[in-house]
């Protein structure tokens, strides 16, 4: 009885998640005026003109661009700055590293909010304003990614290392070619969530920039939200298009996810 509750539940928060996506595939797609209409329309009409007025007759690619590059550079300094933090916190012997990991910790209680003035103030200073820099460099560490690495490398048997320092292995080749491999699991979860905060980024584009040139995909769609204030359908287009990344990224991550969120795949230390 218990695993059908539990089955139910699970098709429930399905639905409840998808629902969503798919009222906004049916406005985007619907005839012009349908969002109005009443009774409602719960059917798509498959009328992709709204899409192809995104993407022909505005800057979407330009914005598209924006975002893909601003993501990526983000995602690859986040996993590079997590790795090298996370391996120094769990195999090198450094005196106070405990405390180090400790104020991370406390890092990650901040809320994003609170740090945005003292990072503005030192874009301003080091000229980053209107920057993919300044868009970027605030973002390129983690302390979620930091703790997630740490633990990882925490559980990796002490006997891989030991076979390295044998073997006169380097640090470095030791992280590429061994841990990293191990830590399958947590580089995706930290891809994918470095990849949906990245993406869905606003407040901070919005702070930092004053020209359309270096917008990114989210706060782009506000623009559309003033340019059609009641054609819903080239809104949810832009919605949608904005959205499809994040799907995609999580279908090629998910089995990792699975595996870092039920423990890892590695063994515990010897």
């Amino acid at each position: 009885m218990w695993k059908y509750i539990m089955a139910l539940l699970r098709i429930f928060i399905a639905v409840a998640f998808i629902i969503p996506v798919y009222w906004t595939f049916v406005i985007a797609t619907g005839a012009k005026g349908a969002a109005y209409s009443l009774p409602p329309i719960f059917y798509p009409a498959f009328h992709f003109h709204a899409m192809w007025i995104v993407l022909t007759q505005t800057k979407w690619f330009r914005y598209l661009f924006n975002s893909i590059l601003i993501t990526t550079l983000t995602i690859l300094s986040v996993l590079i700055s997590s790795i090298a933090a996370g391996y120094a916190l769990s195999e090198i012997n450094v005196k106070g590293k405990n405390i180090i990991f400790y104020l991370m910790l406390g890092v990650m209680m901040l809320p994003g909010q609170a740090l945005l003035i003292p990072q503005y103030v030192v874009m301003f200073h080091l000229h980053l304003l209107n920057s993919y820099a300044g868009l970027i460099l605030p973002f390129t560490a983690s302390s979620s990614g930091i703790f997630l690495f740490r633990q990882y490398f925490m559980k990796m048997p002490k006997s891989y290392r030991e076979v390295s320092l044998v073997e006169n292995v380097s640090t470095w080749t030791y992280i590429r070619r061994v841990a990293i491999p191990l830590a399958k699991p947590a580089v995706a979860t930290v891809t994918l969530l470095t990849f949906i905060s990245s993406w869905n980024q606003f407040q901070w584009p919005l702070i930092m920039t004053d020209t359309t040139t270096l917008d990114p995909i989210e706060l782009a769609l506000t623009h559309y939200m003033q340019t059609y204030q009641a054609n819903w359908r080239e809104l949810t287009s832009a919605s949608l298009l904005a959205l499809l990344p994040i799907i995609i990224v999580f279908l090629f991550t998910q089995k990792h996810i699975v595996a870092a969120v039920a423990g890892g795949e590695q063994g515990g230390k010897d």
